[in-house]
């Protein structure tokens, strides 16, 4: 039965005695190191300690300590948010997230339940928070007072126990509960961790609200750490910019809910080239998802992490690199227990369940909350003592999921006990959705919960017996409720329908659906085509011209799959923004045709028939490298082609013709001494080289031989075929194409060989060739590319790769067996040898563990 209880994790050896104090041991470690930067601004970790000491001495003048700490924080992703919550902690207090886009009346509940002394927002945010008697610090007023007060932090004693932050989480009764989290639990969180490796070399993304207990790791994992945090400053309308921001920020360290995962995933995973740890969780996990991840990004680690709130946000982790390939078959599983975590699978009575078994999950360790901010019944219901601790007065914590624990050890989530749920990473109590919905005068009965119409898509959605309409609804929950707990959908029927025992029959709910009595047709083109992406998106019927896009049950990531959508069926270029800004669909349209030049896609047109131009710099490349190098056939693209049975060798060769009509790529060279221009000939005349030789040695020295043949770039032509016919083999030919680098890539040999066979088979037939005329050459590519990558484009990208190579040597000692020539030789040779079996899976097994490739395993054997 013990078994059960084996799934814990040592604490770290030893951990600081708060925030503070472990931050300010990185400042002494790294004072001229970047700690925060944003695409406005960015703070040495010395900056940030000077300015979060002048701000804590600001609040320990208005009282703020160990006998006064909550402190609420009403600002967005920014530099500022950061200084804010440092000086907090440096000056004895608590911080209260207090997140901007929350109605007002949360805001003034959260902050008189919480019982705040202080607010530290912008000017600009003072309108939305509660008035008189809480002072008010805005930030914005206060630099000059600031200036004047010391950097050095001031005189505070914090233990490990004391309070850290009070974050809300929705409430069962309707009424959100504030989590009181200790300093210990955001030290076993981030400092001494078995989960991830976070160090001074990494840059740590912060995506996540403040409000939202992921930003605790975020934040504090990059700033206890000594790694660089990259604040993402835009919001949920800004998701299509994430990608380049993580390429420009070279992040290396990125937590994503589940959702927004998925989404990613489908979108390719932009921006993910240097990420080495994604990690993700809040709900289950699609194993579809995570597989494509992991094909999509070999290099990466990918992680599944579980926790509740009352756990400081992380309990169980689970690497997925193998584990998809043996164990996650139908889900992924939430793992082991993360440092200083145990975690019990217990039946009713508090009795270990035995392997396999399903039970309740409960936790404790030095992640555990106090409890709930001023709720000593509901704490005690759901912090209990915890019989196996060794630390007297040890408790544990209910979470309310079933979980089965494998015999491997790893932990499986199974579903929840009670009706919480959580959507997007956000936990929900339903009973709150509908304690908002019931405070309408017009409702008598309300009834929430989480659909999923459409595979994948889970939408809240709430059934309600009212006078009002659903718009009106809407309208009152937006003003009680954050949006991630505003249903998508609110259903209005005239009864609930009951089971024969007088119980509400979910499974008579209808689907919501967006068709009304106030549907109006879309009219122009635009507005049928947005309509049935949004439809399709969406999984409804059939959208009105006049349906607000986030009406229908339309969320962040949904709409991100709309201007995908777009983009790939219109000659729209939509922003993520403008949907955000522009919601409803008549409007978004009117919008669109209004002012098209400022949504149409930068297209790739027709170069206006220039015979001169410059050359793509993928080309300037190659003619730089030909004219360091000349002479060689390093960067000749053969490929030869075995051709059996009767061969009509004119109409080859007319085939090869057309090719070359068709493609000016195949009449292009490469003229130009100072700089190199790409010259289009009108036509070229094609000459299928022939050949007969007496035997099959012969004619591979000769095919070898014209492979090795080099070209002239700047006289031509680029493009060359070679017919070898062998005497012993009068219906058997081998047919060499050679290409130089500059006019094609691997990529292109396929075009090339379907149009080749095309062509021939056409004229084998006597038909017109299937081949339509090509409205686009890559000369017009160069010319676009040319044009786009310019000005201050071409100067941001040079100086992200100057200042990312900045002091990497000229010449790199990679691992060889032999020193590396003065001039290079490409002379090597190929060794073929086989392996047994169980020593390549071994190896494999090795390579998944440390998340590399066979590739970066075998290499580093060399080092």
């Amino acid at each position: 039965m013990l078994d059960a209880l084996s799934l814990s994790a040592p604490s770290p050896a030893s951990l600081p005695s708060n925030i503070a104090d472990a931050f300010e041991a990185q400042v002494a470690l790294r004072p001229h190191a970047v700690a925060v930067s944003s695409d406005s601004v960015s703070l040495t970790y010395a900056g940030l300690d000077a300015r979060a000491n002048q701000l804590a001495w600001r609040l320990c003048a208005q009282g703020i300590g160990r006998e006064h700490p909550q402190v609420g924080v009403c600002l967005p992703r920014s530099a500022e948010l950061l200084v804010t919550l440092l000086a907090i902690v440096k000056a004895g207090g608590a911080y209260v997230p207090l997140d901007p886009d929350y109605p007002s009346e949360r805001l003034r509940l959260m902050a008189e339940d919480a019982g705040v002394h202080a607010i530290v927002t912008q000017t600009g945010l003072r309108s939305r928070l509660p008035s008189g008697g809480v002072p008010t610090l805005c930030l914005d007023a206060l630099e000059a007072e600031l200036d004047a007060l010391p950097a050095h932090p001031p005189e505070r004693e914090v233990c490990p126990d004391d309070l850290a932050y009070v974050v809300f989480t929705s409430g069962s009764t309707g009424k959100p509960k504030g989590v009181c989290v200790p300093h210990r639990g955001v030290l076993r969180l981030v400092l001494g961790a078995n989960y991830v490796d976070v160090g001074p070399d990494d840059v740590l993304l912060q995506l996540a609200p403040v409000a939202f207990d992921a930003s605790t790791f975020e934040i504090w994992g990059a700033l206890l750490n000594g790694a660089r945090l990259a604040v993402f400053t835009q919001g949920a309308a800004g998701l299509d910019e994430l990608g380049p921001f993580l390429e420009e920020q070279g992040v290396t360290v990125v937590w994503v809910t589940t959702g927004l995962f998925h989404q990613l995933v489908e979108l390719g995973l932009p921006g993910m080239g240097r990420v080495r740890e994604l990690l993700t969780g809040g709900e289950v996990l699609s194993v579809p998802h995570a597989r494509k991840a992991l094909e999509q990004l070999p290099h990466i680690r990918l992680v599944n992490f579980y926790g509740p709130t009352e756990n400081t946000t992380f309990t169980s982790y689970h690497p997925m690199r193998g584990a998809l390939e043996t164990d996650d078959t139908t889900a992924v599983a939430i793992g082991r227990a993360i440092s200083g975590t145990r975690m019990y699978v217990l039946d009713e009575s508090l009795r270990p369940v035995p392997v396999g078994t399903v039970g309740e999950l409960y936790t404790g360790g030095l992640g555990l909350a106090w409890g709930y901010w001023e709720r000593a019944d509901l704490t005690g219901e759901r912090f209990l003592p915890d019989p196996w601790s060794d630390t007297p007065g040890g408790r544990m914590y209910r979470t309310g999921d079933l979980v089965r624990q494998r015999v491997d050890g790893v932990m499986e989530f199974i579903g929840r006990r009670d009706h919480q749920v959580k959507l997007r990473g956000f936990r929900i109590e339903l009973g709150e959705v509908e304690s908002a919905l019931r405070q309408h005068s017009s409702v008598l009965e309300a009834l929430a919960l989480v659909r999923e119409d459409l595979p994948g898509d889970r939408r809240l959605v709430a059934y309600v017996v009212a006078r009002a309409s659903s718009v009106e609804l809407r309208e009152h929950v937006q003003r009680l409720l954050p949006g991630y707990m505003v249903p998508a959908a609110i259903v209005v029927l005239d009864a609930l329908p009951l089971t024969p025992n007088g119980k509400v029959d979910r499974a008579l709910l209808p689907t919501p659906q967006a068709h009304s009595e106030d549907f109006i047709a879309p009219e122009s083109a635009l507005e049928t085509a947005v309509a049935r992406i949004w439809a399709e998106v969406l999984g409804v019927d059939a959208v009105s011209a006049t349906a607000n896009f986030f009406d229908l049950g339309g969320h962040s990531l949904l709409a991100t799959q709309v201007v995908t959508r777009m983009r790939e069926e219109t000659r729209f270029h939509l922003p993520l923004r403008a949907l955000f800004d522009q919601p409803v669909l008549r409007e978004l349209c009117a919008r669109l045709e209004e002012t098209p030049s400022a949504f149409s896609e930068d297209l790739i047109r027709p170069a206006q028939g220039e015979a001169r131009l410059s050359p793509s710099f993928a080309q300037q490349r190659l003619w730089f490298l030909d004219r360091w190098m000349p002479d060689t056939a390093v960067y000749s693209l053969p490929m030869a082609f075995r051709l059996e049975g009767p061969l009509d060798v004119t109409a080859l060769e007319q085939s090869l013709q057309a090719l070359v009509d068709r493609h000016e790529s195949l009449r292009t060279t490469f003229p130009g001494e100072g700089a190199p221009v790409q010259l289009v000939a009108e036509s070229v005349s094609v000459r299928l080289e022939r050949s007969s030789v007496s035997s099959v040695e012969q004619a591979h020295a000769l095919l070898r031989a014209a492979a090795e043949r080099p070209f002239d770039l700047a006289r031509g032509p680029l493009f060359r075929a070679l017919l070898v016919t062998t005497a012993a083999h009068e219906h058997e030919h081998l047919l060499l194409l050679n290409l130089h680098h500059i006019i094609s890539d691997g990529w292109s040999f396929g075009v090339l060989y379907q149009e080749l066979s095309a062509e021939y088979l056409a004229r084998l037939q006597g038909v017109a060739s299937s081949l339509a005329p090509l409205s686009i050459q890559y000369a017009d590519f160069s010319s676009w590319q040319r044009h786009w990558l310019s000005g201050d484009t071409l100067s941001s990208q040079l100086s992200f790769w100057t200042r990312l190579l900045d002091g990497v040597p000229l010449v790199l000692s990679l691992p060889t067996d032999f020193p590396r020539p003065s001039l290079q030789s490409f002379e090597g040779s190929t060794h073929r040898f086989s392996l047994p079996l169980h020593l390549r899976d071994s190896l494999d097994s090795l390579s998944r563990l440390h998340g590399a490739t066979l590739f970066m395993a075998l290499l580093s054997s060399f080092q």
